[in-house]
């Protein structure tokens, strides 16, 4: 009965995933504000929606930039041309490129990303429940993660038992059959989660995406980046800057 001490782990694991999972589902369907029938979307607000943090400060890039504020150039290098930033997300890029007036674009776009002027846009929008809280969203999907890892830890414990010398009558069908049930209630989990928990994980709630649905891009540059990001971009030199020393990131 040596394999029951690996059967243990497995059934705490399973449990506590995915009741942490079940926890943080519940906690992301209570009701939200839900905002004005009338309100409209901004670029930013439709950027931040459509992709976070970093849709933000491209299009804020981009802004700067057609407006020949500032100079993209395809090596990934911006450079200031007027010092005077017209909002504060515009003077969130002025403070991320620094005094030299030069930065790398990945630098610029990381530092904007994080900056006071997105948190507070981020703010208002999940205020107004048009984005999903980041605690809701952080939350489910370190949740989804844990049920993962759980699955995991099942697996590797059933592979331990199976290769632990037999004793006593268990077979190993019978004990192939123990390590089932966690494992199937964790992928069970995962399937559901995937059906219904998905819609916490994005950034912009249902509301928003009602919103953003309604945006027509067609005509209007700014308003096509903000929505399908940089694959919206024309220009094959301006694309490339912005590409330029990029990291993986599920905003962009």
């Amino acid at each position: 009965m040596f394999w029951v001490l690996f059967l243990l782990p497995a059934i705490v694991a399973a449990g506590l995933s995915c009741g942490r999972l079940c926890l943080a589902a519940a906690a992301a369907a209570r009701p939200q504000p839900r905002p004005e029938q009338d309100q409209d979307l901004s670029c930013y607000e439709a950027a931040f929606l459509a992709g976070g943090p970093y849709r933000v400060a491209d299009l804020t890039l981009v802004s700067m930039h057609r407006a020949r504020r500032l100079l993209l150039a395809h090596t990934g290098w911006a450079t200031v041309v007027d010092p005077e930033g017209r909002d504060d997300l515009e003077r969130s890029v002025l403070t991320a490129i620094g005094p030299g007036g030069q930065e790398r674009i990945a630098a610029i776009r990381s530092g904007t990303a994080a900056a006071d002027a997105v948190r507070a846009l981020a703010d208002r929008l999940a205020g107004a429940g048009l984005a999903v809280p980041d605690a809701v969203r952080s939350g489910v999907s370190s949740s989804v993660r844990a049920v993962r890892g759980a699955a995991l830890l099942i697996a590797a414990m059933a592979l331990a038992a199976l290769l632990t010398p037999g004793e006593g009558d268990t077979g190993r069908a019978e004990i192939a059959a123990w390590f089932a049930l966690p494992l199937v209630l964790t992928l069970g989990c995962l399937a559901i989660a995937r059906l219904e928990v998905r819609p916490y994980t994005r950034w912009a709630s249902p509301d928003g995406q009602r919103l953003l649905g309604g945006l027509d891009p067609a005509g209007d540059p700014l308003t096509a980046l903000a929505v399908r990001g940089l694959r919206a971009v024309d220009d094959p030199q301006l694309r490339s800057a912005l590409s330029s020393g990029r990291f993986t990131h599920r905003s962009q």
